[in-house]
């Protein structure tokens, strides 16, 4: 590298310190991710792309240690209640419900990402949320049904709901607005079209704090979780420092959507450097010999911390510390998922239904590491910055969540890129 080239790449990454610095200050004093992209200027983090109008986060906007739940709906997709497909031809219903749902289903994922259909019998996923989801393991079981994958129920000893505290009853109280019962059904979804072997352990916090969501990661891993995913978010700031070790469990992979906001200042639990951070993109059918190709997810987030050193694992130079994100799965709404969920009046009265945000990604690759069976190789990321890896990645390529000067912060270019991080699962040999 030449001499001004390095002035270059030194002065812009002591802007970026300085700015993210002071954007985690005003996200500890305003918290919540709408008020930090808020006041990010345009040429940061507010400069990606708005959410479409038909589609909706699951979760409203929260108050100071208090979570986000990530997932966003589709306003616009009613598909009914009901088991479809095969099933539904099974049972003689009509043609109608034959017909699978619209939205990407575990064969699609299967196919798109390279995945074996068996395999991580021995592995539990543990998925946490805050509140009950009464119409959990009904939801689940038409979901699996309709698709073809083996029953997950608590008769078979597949399914286990509980408490933050590990106690079956009594449950947490169902949220007024349902918005983490929307969660629950996309978490239990995609885990089960990764992983359709594996057992599936729901923990249900208290509530969306940061404390209770935190203890139900020590208790999913004191039950004997494998993999633990985290679809919710929290803006990093000086209260992020106390929760590091609740997420930190040597021989658990520990797993944590990034956030569906854009270039802007990251979120814990992804942020933190004992958990693999997992952005998203943009899915879509092609004529190439893989048949599928992706870019970044206009709203994937993607950051630098100003709380969290950089891993040593992590060599990207335009980030003094933990850059978010470590690899991604499909999570723009418009390149969607089906899901199954009654919880939520505000669709219809529930059932079918297309979903996304990186609430659907990370408990996709948690699902993804549990069918490889090693999560003991995922005390952090840095599996997924080996060599080695490389082969197993799709590396995306294109697109962007933000306006940085077309720097790899915010736009995916070849190798690393925060939006995308490392790639897409292509087969199990990274994982």
């Amino acid at each position: 590298m030449t001499r001004d080239k390095r002035l270059i790449r030194g002065a812009r990454t002591a802007a970026s310190a300085l700015l993210t610095l002071f954007l985690g200050v005003f996200a500890g004093m305003y918290p919540g991710a709408d008020a930090a992209q808020a006041a990010a200027p345009a040429s940061t983090a507010a400069a990606h792309t708005a959410t479409p109008s038909n589609v909706q986060h699951a979760c409203g906007a929260v108050g100071e240690g208090q979570a986000r739940c990530l997932a966003l709906v589709r306003t616009d997709v009613h598909g009914g209640r009901g088991v479809r497909g095969r099933a539904a031809k099974a049972a003689g219903l009509s043609a109608s419900d034959q017909t699978l749902p619209d939205g990407y289903g575990p064969a699609d994922l299967r196919s798109a990402y390279n995945l074996p259909s068996t395999g991580g019998q021995d592995q539990t996923i543990a998925l946490v949320d805050a509140y009950d989801d009464a119409s959990a393991e009904a939801d689940l079981a038409v979901y699996r049904a309709t698709y073809g994958l083996p029953a997950c129920t608590t008769d078979n000893g597949c399914f286990r709901k509980v408490d933050q505290r590990g106690a079956a009853d009594p449950l947490p109280p169902q949220e007024a607005e349902l918005g983490w019962g929307t969660e629950v059904a996309l978490d239990l979804d995609m885990a089960s079209a990764a992983c359709p072997q594996c057992h599936i352990l729901l923990v249900e916090a208290d509530n969306e704090t940061d404390s209770n969501l935190a203890a139900s990661v020590d208790t999913a891993v004191a039950l004997g979780a494998t993999e633990v995913s985290n679809s919710y978010g929290v803006t990093e700031s000086h209260r992020s420092l106390g929760f590091a070790k609740d997420y930190t469990h040597p021989g658990v992979a520990i797993v944590a959507s990034s956030g569906d906001f854009g270039y802007t200042v990251p979120t814990e639990p992804a942020v933190y450097p004992s958990v693999v951070s997992v952005g998203g993109t943009s899915l879509t059918r092609a004529a190439t010999s893989r048949g599928w190709q992706e870019s970044a997810w206009s709203n994937a987030n993607s950051g630098c911390s100003a709380w969290f050193d950089k891993p040593s694992w992590q060599q990207d130079e335009d980030c003094p510390g933990r850059t978010v994100a470590d690899v991604s799965a499909d999570a723009d709404p418009d390149t969607p998922l089906a899901i199954y969920d009654t919880s939520s009046p505000r669709r219809g009265g529930g059932g079918w239904g297309e979903s996304g945000g990186t609430s659907a990604s990370a408990p996709f690759v948690a699902g993804v590491i549990a069918l490889a069976g090693n999560p003991s190789a995922f005390p952090d990321a840095s599996r997924l910055y080996s060599a080695t890896a490389a082969s197993g990645l799709n590396d995306v390529v294109g697109g962007s969540n933000g306006n940085c000067a077309g720097d790899y912060l915010c736009t995916a270019v070849p190798g690393y890129d925060a939006p995308t991080g490392n790639g897409t699962p292509n087969g199990l040999s990274a994982f």
